[in-house]
């Protein structure tokens, strides 16, 4: 029974990796198109902040599936080394998705405020109308 539970873990690692690395290199691509043509002096500063946030969430997706993976192999490994490594690894990126998301939210913020006007603003533009 535990040689079965074994290789289905391990097969389901892989395929999960390989999810994640799918999305990781489809998000890149993305980002490297979106990137490039960003460059374009024509375009904005909101459309090029627009390129890394998509790109944040397709490495949180990705960095969420390896996560994923490491997890369920966690519990076939049963020497120390594999698991303080496996430990490891989780932790650098459960650390880079908890600061790829805290950013992604600041950006989303940034976006949803207001535009901040000067004291007086509307006043002012009341009073130039006939």
């Amino acid at each position: 029974m535990r040689e079965w539970l074994v290789i289905v873990t391990e097969q389901a690692v892989v395929v999960i990796d390989a999810v994640a690395m799918v999305v990781i290199v489809f998000g890149t691509a993305q980002a490297l198109v979106g990137g490039l043509r960003a460059m374009a002096p024509s375009t904005s500063s909101h459309e090029r902040q627009n390129v890394w946030l998509r790109y944040a969430r397709w490495l949180i997706a990705g960095l969420t599936f390896q996560l994923a993976a490491d997890i369920i192999e966690t519990s076939i490994r049963t020497d120390l080394q594999s698991i303080v490594r496996l430990g490891a690894i989780a932790v650098i990126r459960t650390f880079l998705n908890y600061f790829l998301e805290r950013d992604l939210e600041h950006a989303r913020e940034a976006v949803r405020a207001p535009t901040r006007r000067p004291p007086g603003f509307q006043e002012a533009r009341a009073s130039e109308e006939p």
